[in-house]
């Protein structure tokens, strides 16, 4: 963040862990016996609750972006309302020029939500909160709703926005046009470009089926924009993991919640223990969808358990009801087998 915008964080930075998924909880539950011990805890901002929405992605790149910047003396707190309502704002467009063929859709991936700020720029939390509570979904089919009504009377695309724009507002509240920090005024372009600058993240993954150090499209459901990502040899991938949240960075996390051993009410994440996670059983199990793209999270810590066990700590957006505040402890063949991708700072 640039001077202008930058400013430090008054008192102590919210310290605490949270973790986002495949976009509600599971009621399986796990166990990890002993208590944790924090190798490193990056500060974050206070856990957000996405509701039943599937806006994960959202909440988990934003949060790394917070991150970042918190780690840098910025203190920066961002709106997932605002993205959502960019979001939807965008797939009314899309639909309308693609004469109701299209649809307008909440899912997507972490590099989506880059690319949505980087075009329409992001509002502060503080001054954008008119969301919460809001069921996405449901704003999603009215606007689909409107948008084929002025398809079909050929209505044209600027009165076709401007409703949608109405209707928006109905549901969002308005959007300010302006930001204001330490006296000056912005629009949400040149804040969106002050926190996220283009280029800043890199997405990356690893699997077998395409070469190794080269890049290709991430064939899952939820990469909308066909996004390229590197992609690198596992262990290469964990020391690059590792090595950036170790360094203070913030890391945004994509991957699969369906094990059993996944439980926001523990607040934990693990495997069978003795279960062998090689290249060949993770691509093994993406290809047979046992390993899909649920859910999205921040990664803000590293811990270990009393057996010299390694965890991830990481910012859920499922709210604060759990033993660790909406954190979850995740443990490294966790993150090992069931990764899907990673967005980490170049």
């Amino acid at each position: 963040m640039n001077k202008a915008f930058s400013f430090i964080v008054c008192g102590a930075c919210w310290m605490a862990v949270v973790i986002l998924a495949g976009c509600r909880p599971s009621a399986r539950q796990s166990a990890v016996e002993g208590r944790f011990v924090i190798d490193r805890l990056n500060p974050y901002t206070p856990v957000k609750d996405q509701g039943r929405n599937q806006t994960c992605w959202i909440y988990a790149m934003l949060a790394t972006i917070e991150t970042e910047h918190l780690g840098r003396g910025d203190s920066v707190n961002l709106s997932p309302y605002d993205a959502e309502r960019q979001l939807l704002a965008e797939g009314a467009r899309q639909l309308y020029l693609d004469q109701g063929h299209a649809s307008v859709t909440c899912r997507g991936m972490a590099g989506r939500l880059v690319r949505l700020i980087g075009a329409y720029g992001v509002m502060p939390y503080d001054a954008y909160r008119y969301g919460e509570g809001v069921n996405v979904t449901v704003v999603a089919r009215k606007v689909g709703l409107s948008v084929e009504a002025a398809v079909h009377s050929r209505l044209g695309l600027e009165a076709c926005m401007d409703r949608v724009e109405a209707l928006l507002d109905d549901s969002f509240g308005p959007r300010p046009p302006h930001v204001f920090m330490l006296g000056a005024q912005y629009t949400p372009q040149e804040f969106a470009r002050s926190v996220c600058a283009p280029g800043e993240y890199e997405a990356l993954t690893s699997f077998t089926h395409h070469p190794y150090f080269g890049r290709f499209v991430l064939e899952v459901p939820d990469n909308i924009d066909r996004e390229s990502f590197l992609n690198l040899p596992l262990d290469s991938l964990m020391r690059r993991l590792t090595d950036t949240v170790r360094r203070g960075h913030g890391v945004c996390w994509e991957g699969d919640i369906s094990e059993p051993g996944f439980s926001f009410a523990q607040g934990v994440a693990v495997l069978p223990q003795g279960a062998a996670v090689t290249p060949e059983a993770r691509q093994r199990a993406f290809e047979r969808y046992q390993t899909t793209d649920d859910h999205c999270m921040a990664i803000v810590g590293l811990a270990h358990d009393r057996r010299g066990r390694r965890y991830f700590i990481m910012k859920n957006s499922w709210g604060t009801r759990n033993p660790y505040g909406g954190l979850m402890y995740v443990s490294e063949d966790y993150v090992r087998l069931k990764t899907v991708a990673v967005y980490l700072p170049r």
